[in-house]
């Protein structure tokens, strides 16, 4: 009565072998966290980061890629300090934060690139 059930949806777990694909199969904004077991921020976002999966569902991407088991995704990026997190559309990166950033900026960056999808569609 008193306790909620929570939605089990978390972020999605991207690796080195499936982010091509997630890549080439979405329209949708990609957020991705960077991350390991051993950061504190990171396991400080990482709640903010699942709850946003939850959010937006259906319509952005929202995942992680932990670097101590996904050393290439981290290499090709440049990742150097952990959290980073990225926001892909449409197969080029539009934004790279490191260190921590606010739940409202993350849902305002992920609206505003829902929007400029939904407006491209539009115009094609």
């Amino acid at each position: 009565m008193f306790f909620k059930k929570k939605n089990k949806i978390k972020a999605l777990e991207i690796t080195d072998t499936s982010f091509n694909e997630l890549i080439q199969e979405t329209d949708e904004p990609i957020l991705i966290d960077f991350w390991a077991n051993w950061c504190g921020p990171c396991k400080i976002i990482g709640p903010v980061i699942d709850e946003l999966a939850r959010e937006y569902e259906g319509r952005a991407v929202v995942g992680k890629v932990n670097v101590e088991v996904n050393p290439n995704l981290q290499r090709h990026f440049g990742v150097k300090s952990i959290p980073t997190l990225m926001l892909i559309h449409r197969g080029e990166l539009k934004q790279r934060f490191a260190g921590m950033v606010t739940k409202p900026d993350l849902q305002n960056l992920l609206e505003h690139y829902i929007a400029e999808g939904e407006t491209s569609d539009e115009e094609e």
